[in-house]
């Protein structure tokens, strides 16, 4: 999430610019490169050709991420680093796992890389500046065609031209998240003050869509015997949803809503965890690949860390409710 508080002349300073442009980099580098795993996972063995070109997108995005983590040390926000969204305990041993079933080789050495670095001090090194600013527009470029990949894989999958193990849905979700990621980058790129109030609203309108959808994928990946855990997961659905649609009717203050947000979402993280520890144990009966379970992980952490800042941004405030609106990701 980006949060200019240290906006000067509606100017984003190299410090702050520095600093989000990494925190960002980290968190989704990452995720767009299990993205295309994902995808190359679920082609089946004639769409050799679509498989391949989901492993080349795989490589370049660890290409990215691996200049991303060499930038980041000693750069970027320690609450990143803490969070659990770059890396958590169990993301190394989920690879090799991962790699072992998948058969497709995992860059296990940067993963241990991104657990040794260190926090950014009061200030970044400023010489970086261009290169941070070379990282997010090759990052641009390289997530719109992952993009049109994602579309033309759903496109085709849904005229029957083409089956994979993944679900439609799943493609969509998939693209929303790159869509965002590049929309991030293009605000971060013009250095422009930001809404903050509304930032917060899209954020979350964005991210308990994810969550509740999270939800579902999970509890459609269960094997059916795994009945208590799937109405877990489908339980923790219909309360994301709901958590949107309260968010998108403006009724309650924005501080009620994070606060209510926040117990979900701790909930929903200590579901996840849970689950990837059984996985990872082999005492659940899925079909989970054990590093999508710390994708879902991952990414339940990088939303609670956007509530905590949201709350203590927020806390002082006692109204922050009315009319707010929704922006989606725009295509390019």
């Amino acid at each position: 999430m980006l949060f200019n508080s240290g906006i000067t002349d509606g100017l984003l300073p190299t410090n702050v610019f520095i600093r989000q442009s990494l925190n960002l980099n980290l968190f989704f580098l990452r995720i767009m490169k299990e993205h295309s795993f994902f995808l190359a996972a679920g082609f089946l063995s004639k769409d050799e050709a679509l498989s391949q070109q989901a492993i080349h997108f795989m490589n370049s995005f660890n290409a990215l991420l691996t200049e991303a983590v060499l930038l980041a040390n000693g750069n970027v926000d320690s609450a990143v680093l803490c969070s659990g969204e770059v890396a958590t305990n169990m993301t190394l041993r989920a690879e090799q796992k991962t790699q072992g079933l998948g058969g497709v080789p995992l860059d296990t050495s940067l993963t241990v890389q991104e657990l040794r670095l260190l926090p950014a001090a009061e200030n970044v090194n400023p010489a970086i500046e261009g290169n941070v600013q070379s990282l997010n527009e090759r990052a641009i470029v390289l997530t719109r065609e992952l993009v049109k990949f994602k579309t033309q894989v759903l496109d085709a999958m849904l005229s029957g031209r083409l089956f994979t193990f993944n679900f439609p849905l799943l493609i969509v979700h998939i693209r929303r998240e790159a869509l965002l990621f590049i929309e991030q980058l293009r605000l971060l790129q013009r250095r422009g003050s930001i809404d903050l109030t509304q930032e917060v609203i899209c954020q979350k309108v964005f991210w308990d869509l994810q969550m509740a959808e999270h939800a579902q994928f999970i509890a459609h990946l269960l094997d059916p015997t795994e009945a208590a855990l799937i109405d877990q997961a489908n339980n923790f659905a219909r309360l994301f949803f709901n958590l949107r649609a309260q968010t998108e009717s403006g009724a309650n203050p924005l501080g009620q809503l994070i606060g209510q947000e926040i117990a979900a979402t701790s909930n929903l993280r200590n579901f996840k965890a849970t689950a990837e520890e059984l996985i990872l144990a082999n005492r659940i009966k899925s079909i989970i690949f054990p590093l999508l379970a710390d994708h879902l992980l991952r990414e339940a952490n990088h939303f609670l860390r956007i509530l905590d800042t949201s709350g203590r941004i927020f806390g002082l405030k006692n109204e922050l409710s009315g009319q707010l609106k929704i922006r989606t990701p725009s295509l390019f």
